[in-house]
């Protein structure tokens, strides 16, 4: 954008709206769980959502199941985001309380209960959310060290909140990004991972479909399938696999299959071609699926995600960045706030490219250190989830809900032990939390960290 193409507005007095120990913005898992994690240590909350809702991916955009909470041999993830899954369950109808009450992994997600779930958490917890509202802005101190405030856009119009601690768990560090915080995005040569625009289908027969997968002895005849379509143009090319499939009941499946490329969600501009790429996509393989999948002759599609789902945008440099020898070692760290199992999970970058999948073995997890939700140059910004500190193969393994979960709760419960003792006049840096405490009081309150 040329200088000719800009203009000067007027300088302007803009209200204050709020005033709050901390500000949490983005109202995904990491977001929920920072939120409940601060205002139950006694913290001032604000939580802003873009949304009319919280959820974020899970809601937003319709991803269908929460990933793994376990090594496969045990809960690793436990705390609140282990509350809120469980509390889930119990909201959902008997049928599926019984199928899925011992499950912990790959849990389908029933979009309409959790949104209705995390109001009710957040609320009991004295948190304030206001949804439909952005951050514009940031209002830094005079060394540039500490955000002050940050500047929302909602129907009421602009105004600023004043906050002690800021919490950037938008998904993609916006915040840190405003402030000034060094970051990466993608690989070497900017190549993103895709997009999926995920969807639920009713009117489907799940034992129809079983007994097809049983008689032919596996998924392979699917996967077979799929790729006669891609090569008759029927789908497009990419993701040869279906794998997404979480039932919520036996006539109601969620769908996470396909991909849409060189979408970068920090773009709006790409956003909007992601959605509208996305929705035909989807009516692509609605058509595949009523023609080729057995159970599914009359599926109808009840909903699509009101955004094309992100996998991966910015990500902070921070006091530490995690790498793939410390995932591949199982390393621990002595300031861990949370364990982490998930394969690395980087999808292709194109439609030719090839997926990654990198697994610990049964049993074995590796630590999320304090330090990677620290951003450089920051000293009261937290940013955990997607956009934590880690190089771009960890990101594609810490990326998913459970690991937000956890990492938000971190990131919220050293906000409110910040914000419960300061010293008069003093204001007091992330990296001034007695780590030893921060883990025993997530401990207290129920996560594990090995």
């Amino acid at each position: 954008m040329s200088s000719r193409d800009s203009i000067m507005l007027p300088a302007a007095s803009i209200p204050v709206s709020y005033e709050v120990d901390v500000v949490v913005v983005g109202g995904g898992a990491a977001g929920v769980a920072a939120a409940i994690a601060a205002a139950r240590n006694g913290a001032s909350v604000l939580l802003l959502e873009q949304r009319g809702f919280l959820g974020g991916m899970g809601t937003v955009s319709l991803v269908p199941a929460f990933c793994p909470f376990t090594d496969k041999e045990k809960a690793i993830v436990r705390g609140i985001g282990l509350e809120l899954m469980e509390r889930m369950k119990r909201a959902c109808d008997p049928d599926y309380r019984e199928e899925y009450a011992n499950v912990l992994d790959w849990v389908p997600i029933d979009p309409e209960v959790l949104k209705r779930v995390y109001d009710d958490a957040v609320l009991e917890h004295g948190v304030t959310p206001l949804f439909h509202t952005f951050v514009y802005d940031v209002a830094k101190s005079e060394d540039g060290r500490r955000v002050e405030g940050v500047v929302i856009v909602n129907k009421s119009g602009r105004s600023l909140v004043r906050c002690g601690y800021v919490i950037d768990a938008t998904g993609d560090a916006d915040v840190a990004a405003l402030a000034g915080a060094p970051f990466q995005k993608g690989g070497e040569a900017g190549e993103l991972q895709p997009g999926t625009m995920c969807y639920l289908l009713a009117n489907v027969d799940r034992q129809r479909f079983r007994r097809f997968v049983e008689e032919t002895g596996d998924t392979g005849q699917l996967h077979k399938a799929v790729e006669r379509a891609i090569a008759a143009g029927v789908l497009p090319e990419g993701r040869k696999s279906i794998s997404g499939l979480a039932w919520v009941n036996d006539t109601l499946v969620g769908v996470n299959f396909g991909h849409v490329f060189g979408i970068d969600g920090t773009k709006a501009e790409d956003l909007t071609r992601g959605a509208i790429e996305g929705r035909k996509v989807v009516e692509r393989q609605l058509r595949f699926f009523q023609e080729h999948v057995p159970g599914f002759e009359r599926a109808h599609l009840v909903a699509s995600g009101e955004q094309i789902g992100i996998r991966e945008t910015r990500r902070i440099q921070g006091d530490y960045v995690l790498t793939a020898e410390d995932f591949m070692e199982a390393r621990s760290f002595p300031d861990d706030i949370a364990r982490n199992a998930y394969y690395i999970d980087i999808h292709l970058a194109n439609s030719r490219g090839n997926m990654t999948f990198t697994h610990l073995p049964p049993g074995q997890s590796h630590g999320v250190p304090y330090r990677s939700l620290l951003p450089l140059g920051l000293d009261n910004v937290w940013v955990p989830g997607r956009a934590a500190s880690s190089d771009r193969a960890v990101q594609g393994s810490l990326r998913v809900m459970p690991n937000c979960f956890a990492m938000g709760q971190a990131a919220g419960t050293a906000a409110a032990l910040l914000s419960a003792s300061p010293a008069p006049g003093t204001r007091r840096s992330s990296r001034d939390v007695d780590v030893d405490a921060l883990r025993r009081t997530l401990l207290e309150q129920g996560a594990w960290l090995g």
